[in-house]
């Protein structure tokens, strides 16, 4: 039998569920980390997997929930097995831990837990509209240019949409759909990482 986590209620495990549905419309064969410890979960996807040893350009997307019960564990699994599983809840809020692992190399890239610095606060709306702008841009260098256009994409992502976020980040939060209209996002640094916190989850960059 897989292990569970138990989740609070069936609401918190259908919004897992949501967010790895979300995550598997940018990546459909991607992962999702699930690390718990105590009672909360933190449940990290991959929008950008960045590259070279530093991960450049890595984007993460990341939500936690609380459980009902202290959990112990640290594993990479299939998007599509999270949706599965959640699709077949019993309503209890337990999610059986897929038993299959997923390759993910981001993984192994862990966002410092202290240290962050916050600074200043910017319009959902404002990331939302950047976000917008970048799929457009992107989705027009790919069909002028075709299998060529990854150069292209990623120089449109490295961009700013506000001066220390790059659209990569208003891409992050807006597909993950962590963005409410007209609430602020805190941005937070800490050497090399920026973090996005809005109303629906954290996204982090590198």
């Amino acid at each position: 039998m897989s292990e569970a986590l138990r989740l609070t209620d069936a609401a918190s495990l259908g919004d897992l569920g949501r967010f790895a549905s979300r995550a598997r419309a940018v990546d459909d064969a991607g992962a999702m980390r699930l690390q718990a410890g105590g009672r909360v979960l933190a449940a990290w996807v991959c929008v950008m997997p960045g590259s070279g040893i530093l991960a450049e350009g890595l984007v993460l997307g990341l939500r936690t929930f609380a459980l009902a019960e202290p959990a112990d564990c640290d594993v990479v699994v299939p998007l599509g097995a999270v949706t599965d599983r959640t699709a077949r809840a019993d309503g209890s809020g337990a999610f059986e831990i897929p038993p299959t692992r997923a390759l993910a190399p981001w993984s192994a890239v862990t966002p410092p837990r202290s240290g962050w610095e916050r600074g200043e606060d910017v319009e959902a709306d404002v990331l939302a509209r950047g976000a917008r702008a970048g799929i457009e841009s992107v989705g027009a260098a790919v069909r002028e240019r075709g299998a060529a256009a990854g150069f292209v994409r990623d120089r449109i992502w490295a961009e700013e949409t506000v001066p220390g976020v790059r659209a990569g980040g208003a891409f992050g939060a807006f597909s993950l759909g962590f963005l409410a209209p007209g609430s602020p996002v805190t941005v937070f640094r800490s050497n090399r990482w920026t973090r996005l916190t809005a109303t629906g989850g954290h996204v982090l960059l590198r």
